[in-house]
């Protein structure tokens, strides 16, 4: 990536955020800052692939939750777009697995919004230069998880989580699971919910998806 001098030319930013007031405070606070420029706003994961062409931005601000996606399944799309772009992922709520899924798929690095506004403009400026920026209390975890050293996604699922998975696999609801494993509706919701937390999910749907990604489902 070609250097740049802030003085001559800002890091452009296209922030993509669905909830108006969480990005209206965000490009307050970036717009403000000497050498930032927001170049495009985004709400969906469809815009946002217009607009990186569009906006030919330095660094995409991209939340990982969406209206129509998961930001980081969208991280390869973008850069096939700009491959000059940064890609900078900024969660309500992260986790070593997510934080893994984003340095696999091409992304410079993972930010919490309960970081703060500062904080995020540091991140912002550091991915610009070419570093790679994850929130501190997620970073020792993605090494070592991408180093091999730590046990691979979904390694720590029961064997009755393992059992629930699978029939996520099949296109089983929820009730269905439960019959299935002989336990009441509300053991089986629990099952399920742990399998969503432990792939780093929001849905079922992307949990089977994720987990035959990696292997834990054929």
């Amino acid at each position: 990536m070609p250097s740049r001098s802030p003085s001559t030319r800002p890091v452009r930013i296209l922030l993509v955020e669905d909830h108006d007031m969480v990005a209206e405070a965000i490009c307050l606070a970036l717009e403000r800052s000497p050498g930032l420029q927001i170049v495009g706003r985004a709400a969906s994961v469809a815009s946002a692939l217009a607009d990186v062409q569009r906006h030919e931005p330095d660094v995409v601000l991209l939340d990982r939750r969406l209206p129509d996606g998961d930001g980081v399944t969208a991280i390869a799309d973008l850069l096939a777009i700009a491959p000059d772009a940064r890609v900078l992922v900024l969660a309500g709520e992260g986790s070593a697995s997510v934080a893994a899924r984003v340095a696999e798929a091409g992304g410079a690095g993972l930010i919490l919004k309960a970081r703060g506004l500062r904080e995020l403009e540091e991140a912002v400026r550091r991915v610009a230069a070419g570093e790679v920026v994850f929130s501190q209390d997620l970073l020792g975890d993605v090494l070592e998880r991408l180093t091999g050293r730590a046990p691979g996604l979904g390694a720590d699922l029961t064997p009755r989580e393992r059992e629930a998975l699978h029939l996520l696999g099949e296109g089983r609801t929820t009730a269905e699971i439960s019959e299935q494993l002989g336990v009441a509706l509300n053991t089986g919701r629990n099952h399920v919910q742990r399998v969503l937390e432990k792939l780093g999910a929001r849905s079922q749907l992307e949990a089977v998806t994720i987990a035959r990604r990696e292997g834990i489902l054929a």
